[in-house]
């Protein structure tokens, strides 16, 4: 097995170690967010569930790295990151801008391995690979992409846009991650040999359970979804209730691996 080009350590942050994982849980973040924001999630979690963060470069500690801007060569390099932990345990979350990372780091995976490339993987307001609806928003400038981050309701987001220090600091990843998802363009899925399990806000409108229903197509097995009350980043104001959603679905026995 190739070991990856960057050390794990650069790319995950992980939020509960465990000596005999029964499950790895890797959260991919929305665009312009960071690994952190899964740091309380072991408290609603079983022990035995190691949680760990994607940090993407050009945040928190990579903060003077380049950013990558293209799907393709983000989700090859997380994939290489991750290729020691396919097929065991693993379980992919991913929100938003993430989930579509989470989904091409399972296909890549399995397309290494021939096998589960991981026991589940969980999307969460995001449409699948068929149905995602590009926004130009990085074609329009700074002030477009702002615009979106403000419609979209990200809680934490009005701090970081009304100061200008911060937003000098943090605009580069941000307008990265816009192209990144800017220009990830609809095409029929590959199924993955994982189930798939689909999570939006019922006041989502980018994300309608109607097109969260269609990401059964990315998967030849099991798939099942849940509205939550709330918009875009629903999971924020109840995260307690989702992660112990994704419990359920980890407990002993319901996993793949």
């Amino acid at each position: 097995m190739n070991q990856p080009a960057v050390a794990p350590s650069r790319w995950l942050r992980w939020y509960r170690r465990s000596a005999d994982p029964r499950v790895r849980l890797v959260c991919f973040p929305h665009a312009g967010g960071a690994a952190s924001m899964f740091r309380d999630w072991p408290q609603w979690l079983p022990e035995d569930v190691e949680v760990i963060g994607v940090c993407y470069p050009g945040r928190q500690d990579r903060v003077m790295e380049p950013c990558i801007d293209d799907m393709g060569v983000l989700s090859t390099r997380i994939a290489d990151v991750l290729q020691p932990f396919a097929g065991q345990r693993l379980a992919l979350f991913g929100h938003s801008m993430g989930a579509s990372v989470a989904y091409e780091v399972a296909l890549r995976l399995q397309q290494r391995t021939g096998g589960v490339p991981a026991g589940r993987l969980f999307v969460s307001g995001q449409l699948p690979p068929h149905r995602v609806t590009p926004d130009d928003a990085h074609l329009r400038g700074d002030e477009a992409i702002r615009d979106e981050v403000r419609r979209l309701g990200d809680p934490n987001a009005g701090t970081v846009l009304d100061d200008p220090d911060l937003l000098e600091l943090v605009m580069p990843a941000i307008r990265a991650d816009f192209r990144l998802i800017g220009t990830y363009l609809p095409r029929p899925p590959t199924r993955l040999s994982t189930p798939i399990s689909a999570y939006t806000g019922s006041e989502d409108e980018d994300v309608p359970v109607e097109g969260l229903r269609e990401w059964a197509a990315a998967t030849g097995t099991a798939f099942d979804h849940r509205v939550s009350p709330g918009g875009h980043f629903y999971l924020l104001d109840d995260p307690e209730a989702l992660v112990k959603d994704l419990a359920g679905h980890l407990a002993v026995g319901s996993v793949v691996g």
